[in-house]
């Protein structure tokens, strides 16, 4: 058995009553379970998630993520509830409390991230009181609007002191020097945004949580892991942020990220500790993270350490997973309530003319430019005119109240030759944002690929010549699916394989970076319905420069 505190395997027998690690050693019992001498840990914990980006409801997500070894998450439902506000996430939470796993919710503290963003929903300093106090929520979910809390913006300053003695979560990519300091000093107390080794150490040394993201559009674990090599595990944990259902299946959870840690250098008792104990610790989560007397039983066994893929599961002391595979009738449905399947409200179908945005005199734009493997973006001018550059049409359409308003703009990065991809999971407004050939044949279809989406509930698709190749529907608030995880999966599959063989998309996870290019708080160029919007002058700009 793996003892975090003292990083050591020892040989013991675990007594356990009523879910919880009672003792040590030999004791007389009412069952005696022989698990061959395989190597026990703690279940694995989450340290920063939002569950909607899996695209799966709560039910099939712990089904699995169990299989996996996580047996928690700390997950921020700030999707949800800029779709519904307080009511989706008290059903989502509602939902996750009937399951065999540890959810815990954070209290959404940017709904919407920022005032250049319309969501369905707001979310005000008494709501969160109102998901902290009423309804269990274990901290103040990542404060997005980092401009705005350096600035001192009242109302951010109730939500972060509304925490009292719980966690406060931070979001600050690349934020340095003077800046961080006024960020910390707020009562901030995490960040899950860093990309570059020096940000991250020089956010740790200031005394920040650095929570290491492996996702599925933003792999940030090979660049930070470094910072563990050469000075141990205090103050870091592992966390997925955003993954998708293919990559939960084909490589896992956290337990890919202790993979990936030990491959990079960490040893695997170090990887441990930063799977268990510190996210647990962190979010004062006193239960979990170990195997002493008093903590919960999330046990996993592992026959082998080299795959880390555990034979079987223990969640408060109930056997889920046996052989690798989810006991049958240890996870129990829990379907979401009818009232969220119905969120997509764009009202009048936009037109191709809606969605055309003839080149500036000249040609020169301001261009929102993708990077590789990272959800930030740079702020671009290019001649949109230019043919032998990758520019496309991109244009976000609001969805919730039917105002009509759409934000048009250009993007480079995605390769798209032809045709259109839109999707309703866009971050964190999630509006409907819709990328198109740079042609005269983009606006067509990208108005053929908002018109479907709007007849499914919401979803992401892809379109050429008016006809819908693939789509994933996801009518559960526009972000998630009923469906079984493989099945989504394979959707998913298809959708991104229609985008790259028929379209000519050329970037990794393409609907994961067009869901991000409306997050209005995360650097350079951003695009929302009311336009695009400069992140670093926290202002909204002109296309033409």
């Amino acid at each position: 058995m793996f003892v975090p505190t003292t990083r050591e395997w020892i040989a013991t027998d675990l007594a356990i009553c009523d879910g919880f690690v009672v003792g040590w050693g030999p004791r007389d019992a009412l069952q005696t379970v022989d698990v061959g001498g395989a190597a026990l840990t703690a279940g694995f914990v989450d340290a920063h998630m939002h569950l909607e980006s899996t695209k799966l409801w709560v039910d099939e997500f712990v089904r699995s993520v169990l299989p996996r070894g996580t047996t928690a998450v700390a997950a921020d439902p700030h999707e949800i509830a800029n779709v519904f506000g307080v009511p989706g996430v008290v059903a989502l939470a509602e939902a996750a409390a009937l399951l065999p796993f540890t959810f815990g919710v954070c209290a959404s503290s940017c709904v919407p991230a920022s005032p250049f963003e319309s969501a369905g929903a707001e979310l005000g300093v008494e709501d969160v009181r109102q998901l902290l106090d009423e309804h269990g929520a274990i901290g103040v979910a990542e404060v997005m609007n980092f401009p705005g809390v350096i600035a001192g913006n009242p109302d951010l300053v109730a939500k972060i002191n509304a925490a009292g003695s719980r966690r406060v979560d931070g979001h600050a990519p690349g934020l340095r020097g003077e800046q961080l300091d006024a960020y910390l000093a707020a009562g901030i107390e995490s960040d899950h945004e860093c990309t570059e080794l020096a940000e991250a150490e020089e956010k740790r040394l200031k005394g920040m949580w650095v929570f290491i993201r492996e996702g599925s559009a933003s792999r940030n674990l090979a660049d930070l892991i470094p910072m563990v090599v050469r000075h141990g595990t205090r103050n870091v944990a592992l966390c997925s942020d955003d993954r998708e259902p293919d990559l939960l299946l084909t490589r896992g959870h956290i337990d890919d990220c202790v993979r990936l840690a030990v491959e990079h250098g960490v040893t695997l008792e170090d990887a441990l500790v930063l799977a268990t104990l510190n996210a647990a610790e962190y979010h004062n989560l006193h239960h979990l993270g170990m195997l002493g007397p008093g903590y919960q039983a999330d046990v996993l066994a592992f026959d082998s350490l080299a795959e880390l893929r555990p034979t079987q599961v223990w969640q408060r002391g109930r056997l889920v997973v046996d052989g690798g595979t989810i006991v049958p009738g240890a996870v129990s449905s829990t379907p979401p309530p009818a009232w969220m399947l119905a969120s997509v409200h764009i009202g009048n179908v936009p037109s191709p003319a809606d969605l055309d945005l003839a080149p500036p005199p000249g040609g020169a734009a301001r261009v929102i430019g993708l990077v590789p493997g990272q959800i930030m973006t740079r702020n671009l001018v290019l001649d949109v005119t230019d043919r032998a550059l990758d520019v496309a049409r991109i244009a976000v359409i609001e969805r919730h109240h039917a105002t009509g308003r759409i934000g048009r703009g250009w993007v480079c990065g995605f390769g798209l030759a032809r045709g259109a991809i839109a999707s309703t999971v866009a971050h964190d407004a999630h509006n409907c944002m819709v990328v198109g050939a740079r042609g005269p044949e983009g606006p067509s279809d990208m108005a053929a690929a908002v018109a479907r989406l709007a007849e499914i509930g919401g979803g992401q698709i892809a379109v050429l010549d008016g006809r819908v190749l693939a789509e994933v529907a996801l009518p559960i608030g526009g972000l998630m699916s009923p469906l079984p995880a493989r099945e989504i999966a394979d959707l998913v599959a298809t959708v991104n394989t229609a985008a790259a063989r028929d379209l000519g998309v050329t970037a990794a996870a393409p609907f994961m970076n067009l869901s991000f290019l409306g997050l209005s708080v995360i650097p350079q160029l951003r695009i929302t319905d009311k336009g695009l919007v400069d992140v670093d002058a926290f202002e909204l700009i002109d296309v033409v420069p």
